[in-house]
């Protein structure tokens, strides 16, 4: 791979001519920093006009910039590159409806439901959940150590960074622990608002608990010691991870989230607050009071768990490239 940094942007270049030149397919993330879109783009189309069977190009992507704001020209170049593509795999059913909106064939366009294998994380949470397992007796031993009550805790996990809204989460902590005693938030990971969450975790009373990085089995036990989720910013592939741990998100309703927002419900898998810090400590305490209505949501991520799996993206990603390969058969057939 190549980096280029024109005007402070990075365009990259990936060899892959010859890995390229003995498939029946090449399928490329949709992005307009990969130059090596251009010349394969290139190809299939020389191959198209020469009546030859061409090789399908496709894109992988979330189908719009969902992230960020983009300008009219990043968009505009995108969207051009997208319709140049045989077939395009799309994170969600939103990201689908956009490419078609901007006159991709819908036809050929498969959604492939993002998503990670969280097997094993669910398996480890379930058994800190039932008692006599060894698990078990590890969530009991946070629980002690922390001084966490059922029904009144919450996990934040993931980067400690600006796309989490680290200030948010913090200013949002403080004001539940003042209305709803014995509250305790469980931050685990890492990044550049490590200080901040270091600082209110030391302030007595701040009901911030800093448990530094998790991942995997430390991921599965904190989420067996929480009732809720608390993501005021960036949603992503961590409401997959709350489906696995059947601990519901409180998000808000902020403009940059990642293609799988999409998988919450308001009100059914999960809660999206007004953006205000005062309305989402408001959403976080009217939920942990109301325990119907939480083990409800919970129900819902537990059934929803099943659906979002990396085992059905493989499927259906696999079923849409063997739709692809099958329409791109026909000799000089057009994309």
């Amino acid at each position: 791979m190549r980096w280029y940094a024109p005007g402070g942007r990075h365009l990259n270049w990936h060899r892959l001519a010859r890995r390229a030149a003995g498939a029946d397919a090449v399928v490329l993330e949709q992005a307009l920093h990969n130059l090596e879109a251009f010349p394969l783009l290139l190809r299939q189309s020389v191959g198209h006009l020469a009546r030859r069977r061409g090789r399908p190009v496709a894109f992988w992507g979330h189908g719009r910039t969902f992230t960020k704001p983009q300008n009219r020209l990043e968009t505009w170049g995108k969207e051009v590159l997208t319709r140049r593509g045989a077939w395009f795999f799309s994170y969600t059913d939103e990201g689908a409806a956009h490419v078609a909106s901007r006159g991709f064939p819908r036809e050929r366009i498969t959604v492939v439901q993002n998503s990670i294998d969280t097997a094993a994380l669910s398996e480890t949470c379930d058994r800190a959940r039932s008692p006599g397992t060894t698990e078990f007796a590890e969530a009991e031993g946070l629980r002690r150590q922390h001084d966490l009550t059922a029904g009144r805790t919450a996990l934040f996990v993931g980067g400690l960074d600006a796309p989490k809204r680290i200030p948010f989460l913090l200013d949002t902590a403080r004001r539940i622990t003042e209305e709803l005693p014995g509250f305790r938030l469980l931050v685990a990971g890492d990044g550049p608002a490590r200080g901040l969450v270091e600082e209110a975790a030391a302030r007595p009373g701040s009901g911030v608990i800093a448990v530094g990085r998790a991942v995997g089995r430390s991921v599965a036990l904190l989420g067996a010691v929480s009732d809720i989720m608390l993501m005021p910013g960036r949603v992503g592939l961590c409401a997959v991870d709350s489906f696995a741990l059947r601990t519901p998100i409180v998000t808000t309703a902020w403009p940059w989230h990642a293609p799988e927002f999409e998988y919450l419900a308001d009100a059914r898998n999960a809660v999206v607050s007004v953006d205000d810090p005062a309305a989402y400590a408001t959403a976080v305490v009217t939920l942990l009071r109301d325990h119907k209505r939480l083990a409800a949501l919970a129900d819902a991520c537990s059934r929803d768990a099943s659906v979002y799996t990396v085992q059905n993206m493989a499927a259906r990603f696999s079923k849409g490239i063997l739709q692809m390969l099958s329409q791109f058969e026909a000799v000089g057939r057009r994309p």
